[in-house]
């Protein structure tokens, strides 16, 4: 399906409830302002502006977030993959949506371009798929050798010491510049292994197999590569583009509940930010999305993966308006690094973050408590956190989020939501007092 235009209206503009679902069981200046759909003259309004590149959109999903599908649950898609495809010039990929399409070995390998690959991937992860991603990248194809590194599963490794792994595999094995990497797994190896191909010989091509909800829905799609450090979560990468994404959907069924939950977060988001016909759509099936549906699974990922590729094709380095795909990221950095990496996964963090951006939101006037009440209520009925750990304090959240990346000039600049839902705000012009109240009431300290 041609996309001819590219139009992209946004608006950047609670009540704490600080109980975990009882079944949660977690192992426990003047910045850019972007202003979706607002109209304030003090923002950025991107919401009538002609952000539409014709000649680059022959796209076959069109990545349109002001066009939401209209699909009923339970439609059956047939074999062959929907693409989604991230425009960016000579840059672009496809995003590749289906099932079974491990199987279809063609899609892999003509993304290949040299003899040699090498597949990253994690202990849980490589029992289940590595034999299956070894074989569509070789079958009828004897000329490329695989190589592989499996390393430990957890946020807690994903650090320099590990990704010298990768490093140390990939020089021993002699892999030259026209190499392959192969992220298999959920967003650490993604993360991990697109930096790894990033600085190995300066660049070198990689493809991403994302296994988790997570990973197909976000941090898969745009180029976000890296590292965590001590001090705070991904403060060391780089932004590298993959040369395909490849989902699987099959993968899925041998994903722990927790984790799907967690990736959930994530596709809420979506709605929160920029579709509201999407989030109404969650409120409508978040049952059948924790009851593992196929086909609303099919639909939550590609809706996501459309939205995604629509905000990185217009802002690919996040200079302002991809930094609103962080709501609640602020908050759940935070809570990750002070928690302790790996405590709670990611998407726990962010939703327990997204509710303190939308209480703050809610108390800076910005909202009404309509909002606040489903965004409690569907990540409620996700199973997902609603308040931070008991043992987070106003301080661990102040020191943490001073070295945050959004920082510009000793300014924190913050996600929150704005106007009708599907409307947000980049910016650092706050007040204070509404960030130190929503932090007060969250923590006991």
């Amino acid at each position: 399906m041609a996309c001819t235009t590219n139009a992209f209206s946004l608006s950047l503009s609670s009540n704490p409830n600080t109980n975990l679902p009882s079944n949660f069981n977690p192992k426990l200046n003047k910045p850019l302002n972007v202003s979706l759909r607002g109209s304030g003259t003090g923002d950025l309004n991107l919401g009538r502006l002609a952000l539409s590149r014709p000649s680059q959109l022959s796209r076959r999903i069109c990545a349109n977030a002001t066009q939401v599908m209209d699909q009923s649950v339970g439609e059956r898609t047939s074999a062959a993959p929907t693409i989604v495809e991230v425009d960016l010039g000579n840059r672009s990929y496809p995003i590749y949506i289906g099932s079974g399409l491990l199987d279809q070995h063609q899609l892999l390998q003509k993304h290949v371009h040299g003899k040699k690959v090498i597949v990253v991937t994690n202990t849980t992860i490589a029992p289940l798929y590595l034999d299956k991603v070894v074989d569509a990248l070789t079958r009828g194809n004897p000329n490329v050798s695989v190589e592989n590194v499996i390393l430990p599963d957890g946020e807690k490794y994903k650090n320099m010491e590990t990704l010298m792994k990768v490093f140390d595999k990939a020089i021993e094995s002699r892999l030259d510049r026209r190499c392959t990497f192969v992220a298999l797994g959920g967003g650490v190896i993604g993360d991990m292994c697109g930096f790894a191909a990033a600085a190995f010989l300066r660049g070198v091509n990689f493809i991403q197999i994302p296994t988790t909800v997570m990973a197909q829905v976000d941090s898969s799609v745009g180029g976000k590569t890296g590292i965590n450090h001590p001090l705070g979560k991904n403060l060391i990468g780089a932004f590298y583009q993959p040369q395909c994404v490849l989902v699987d959907t099959n993968t899925l069924d041998t994903l722990p509940d927790r984790e799907l939950a967690s990736g959930l977060a994530e596709v809420i988001k979506y709605g929160l930010i920029r579709d509201a016909k999407f989030f109404e759509w969650q409120e409508k099936n978040i049952e059948k999305l924790m009851a593992r549906d196929p086909d609303a699974l099919a639909y939550a990922i590609k809706r996501s993966c459309e939205n995604k590729a629509e905000v990185v094709s217009l802002d690919e380095k996040e200079s302002g308006l991809r930094a609103t795909l962080n709501l609640g990221h602020t908050f759940g950095h935070a809570i990750e690094t002070g928690f302790g990496y790996g405590e709670w996964l990611h998407g726990e963090a962010v939703a327990a973050g997204t509710v303190m951006a939308v209480d703050m939101s809610y108390h800076l006037g910005w909202i009404d408590s309509s909002i606040v009440k489903r965004v409690n209520d569907i990540l409620l009925r996700a199973k997902l956190p609603t308040a931070p750990p008991e043992t987070m304090t106003v301080e661990m959240f102040k020191s943490v989020m001073a070295v945050d990346k959004k920082v510009a000039d000793g300014l924190l600049r913050l996600i929150l939501l704005k106007g009708p839902l599907g409307n947000c705000v980049f910016t650092s012009e706050y007040d204070r007092k509404a960030l130190d109240d929503t932090l007060a009431a969250f923590c006991k300290s």
